[in-house]
C-alpha cells in the first residue's frame, strides 16, 4: 500500500474496519451526527490520537492525525516516513519492540501505557492505548495502528 492521504477514504476505512473487527468497537463512535466525511473527521477532529506504521523491517509512520501531531510536536511532513521506533526514548525501545511483536502475533493489545518522546525531547505518557494490526479483507497485514486516548507529562 502506498502512503495514505490523510483525507483518503481507503486508508481511513482500513483503520476503522480493522479496529472494529478486532475490538468490536467503532473508531467513529464520537463522530457528530450528520458528519459524513469519516476520513476528514479522523484526521482533523477526532478527540484521540491515531497513528499507523507500515510493515518495513524498521517500520515507518504512514499516518498521524492532528491530535497525535500535537502530542509529539511534529507536522505531517515530519512525522510521515519517520521510523516509528524513534517515538520512544532509546531506553524504552526494546520494550516497545516487544509490544509490537506481541500485537503482530495476537492481533491487538488494549490499555497500553508507555513513555514517548516528542520532537523537543519532552517525555510524556501515552495512556489507555489500543494497538492493532491493519489487516485487509484478504488477510494481508499493512502495518499496525494505535489509538491514544490520553497523555500526561512524564
Amino acid at each position: 500500500m502506498s502512503l495514505p492521504d490523510p483525507y483518503g477514504d481507503r486508508f481511513s476505512s482500513l483503520l476503522a474496519d480493522t479496529y472494529r473487527r478486532l475490538t468490536g468497537k467503532s473508531l467513529l463512535a464520537d463522530m457528530p451526527p450528520g458528519a459524513t466525511d469519516a476520513a476528514r473527521w479522523l484526521y482533523e477532529k477526532a478527540p484521540f490520537g491515531l497513528l499507523a506504521h507500515d510493515t518495513a523491517e524498521d517500520p515507518r509512520f504512514v499516518y498521524a492525525n492532528r491530535t497525535v501531531q500535537s502530542f509529539f510536536g511534529y507536522e505531517w511532513e515530519e512525522f510521515i516516513g519517520m521510523p516509528s521506533r524513534l517515538s520512544a526514548p532509546p531506553a524504552k525501545r526494546s520494550t516497545r519492540a516487544k509490544l509490537m511483536k506481541d500485537v503482530l502475533e495476537r492481533g491487538y493489545s488494549d490499555h497500553y501505557r508507555g513513555i514517548r518522546e516528542g520532537r523537543s525531547g519532552t517525555r510524556f505518557w501515552i495512556e489507555d492505548v489500543t494497538i492493532w494490526n491493519l489487516v485487509d479483507e484478504a488477510g494481508r497485514i499493512h502495518g499496525q495502528a494505535a489509538l491514544i486516548r490520553s497523555t500526561t507529562p512524564a
